[in-house]
């Protein structure tokens, strides 16, 4: 195939992968308005609750997941790296979508609690992020805390290619990961609906493995740092 071709199938190929990400937030959608179909406002959580909070700033932090995903999957050369990324950005778009249409069911704003308010200790702290009442953690350590890149590592990303590219990636998508599972641990064990610690034990378990893959992935790229 010539350069040329080959230029012309990558866009294409890239607005596939696109769209099956919608598609599958589109289907989890769907899926969430049956899980919820029927349940009344009575029993629907509160705006305060842990799953509504673990609804907004999983959102938050799956967006991220997916953007750094959809980046690498369009630079990385390592087939098995390709593929781990389109299984995070497919799959955490669905629990996205999934996520968002919790709160449309509950009648709750997809905004308005501070960031991870919802897993503040009796006295006010983060004891799992690290804060205390006495020193509770601004917003850039709360996320710094549950992982998230910051804006000059996701530029870094954008503009590295090749094993840098890689290695980055695996770096701050173990990371990112590893900041989400006291997030399903909290509501875990603070929150009581069904559906909502199912998919909070997925999640869990599922990026568990996918930790143990990337970094599986960094020894035999030979990433270091």
């Amino acid at each position: 195939m010539s350069d040329e071709a080959s230029g012309a199938t990558a866009p294409r190929r890239w607005i596939l992968i696109v769209l099956a990400c919608l598609a599958i937030a589109g289907l989890a959608f769907a899926i969430g308005r049956f899980s919820t179909f029927g349940a009344s406002a009575t029993s629907s959580p509160a705006n305060d609750s842990a799953e509504a909070g673990f609804a907004r700033d999983m959102q938050v932090h799956h967006a991220q997941a997916i953007e750094m995903a959809m980046q690498i999957y369009r630079t990385t050369d390592d087939t098995e790296l390709r593929t781990l990324a389109y299984d995070i950005a497919t799959g955490q778009s669905a629990q996205r979508g999934e996520m968002f249409d919790w709160l449309v069911q509950w009648g709750l704003p997809q905004a308005g609690e501070p960031l991870m308010n919802w897993m503040a200790d009796a006295d006010g702290g983060h004891s799992a992020h690290g804060g205390t009442a006495a020193e509770p953690l601004n917003d850039a350590e709360l996320s710094a805390a549950m992982g998230m890149a910051t804006d000059a590592q996701l530029a870094r990303l954008r503009a590295s290619t090749g094993s840098e590219a890689d290695c980055l990636f695996l770096e701050l998508m173990i990371r990112h990961h590893e900041g989400a599972i006291p997030m399903t641990d909290a509501v875990l064990e603070r929150g009581s609906v069904p559906r909502v610690l199912t998919v909070a034990t997925s999640m869990k378990n599922g990026q568990t493995a996918e930790i143990d893959a990337m970094k599986s992935l960094q020894s035999r790229l030979g990433c270091t740092g």
